[in-house]
């Protein structure tokens, strides 16, 4: 086999090589990747029905429910326009109370029901995660409430 030959076949291999390593991130990545969508989404129907995402909104208070076994609990998310009963077993975050903002991870059953496998409360009074704050004030725009596009959400 001639040099330029010998080149051309190493050249080859690693741009081979090179694009199995980017296919190979690229598929985990995919497969890690976990999308925020509120109430109003999900009830819309644009959250899928078979992966994990996150939803996100307040706890709407006077809706958490806990089980008999202690750590099952219940409550309903809601984003002012629509609401998500959202069901978890397992320890809330010590910051987690009715009337505060959360986000729950986990999956939509054929019933609606979201169930979540990790529940993050707000850590600070004045913060809310973009896509939350976000969701909040297009939710109010869109029913009139104060909050309306342009207007600082309180």
């Amino acid at each position: 086999m001639k040099a330029r030959h010998k080149r051309f076949t190493l050249l080859a291999a690693g741009l081979g090589a090179l694009a199995l390593a980017a296919w190979l991130v690229l598929a985990a990545f995919q497969k890690n990747l976990v999308f925020f969508f509120t109430p109003t989404q999900v009830v819309r129907g644009e959250a899928p029905q078979q992966r994990s995402f996150r939803v996100g909104g307040m706890v709407e208070t006077g809706s958490l429910a806990r089980q008999a076994d202690g750590i099952t609990v219940s409550f309903m998310v809601t984003d002012t326009a629509q609401r998500l009963r959202v069901d978890y077993r397992g320890a809330l975050p010590d910051l987690f109370k009715e009337g505060k903002g959360v986000v729950a991870q986990g999956k939509l059953t054929s019933e609606r029901v979201f169930v979540a496998d990790e529940v993050l409360a707000k850590h600070d009074e004045n913060y809310m995660p973009p896509d939350a704050a976000y969701a909040l004030e297009k939710a109010k725009a869109s029913r009139g409430a104060p909050g309306q596009a342009g207007e600082p959400l309180k």
